[in-house]
């Protein structure tokens, strides 16, 4: 059974730095591209970050890019989102991901069928 559990969350101000782990089972993890998505108060859940299940692409969204950056560790199936200068348009609840089949590297939320629980990113200004 498919599980990922994310940590790290916390309450930050304006500027300061988090990092998120995100541990996964039940899976071949290092045949899996992982995303990372957040989801806003009161909006939809959408794109942060995405690793390719080598390492040797990623993606970010445009509101992320230069601040944040996703890592992946395979031999402790564990992937990472650190984020730096956080703004407070970043409070969320941040999900990490993996898609409903190895190989598949995309960034659609519809395409990734294993969630985590979340873990809560609160910037405050």
């Amino acid at each position: 059974q498919v599980q990922l559990v994310e940590s790290g969350g916390g309450l930050v101000q304006a500027g300061d730095s988090l990092r998120l782990s995100c541990a996964a089972s039940g899976f071949t993890f290092s045949e899996h591209t992982m995303g990372w998505f957040r989801q806003p108060p009161g909006k939809e859940r959408e794109f942060v970050a995405i690793i390719a299940w080598s390492g040797g692409s990623t993606d970010y969204a445009d509101s992320v890019k230069g601040r944040f950056t996703v890592s992946r560790d395979n031999a402790k199936n564990t992937v990472y989102l650190q984020m730096n200068s956080l703004k407070p348009e970043d409070t969320a609840v941040y999900y990490c991901a993996s898609p409903r089949g190895p190989w598949l590297y995309l960034r659609s939320v519809q395409g990734f069928g294993h969630w985590g629980q979340g873990t809560q990113v609160t910037v405050s200004s």
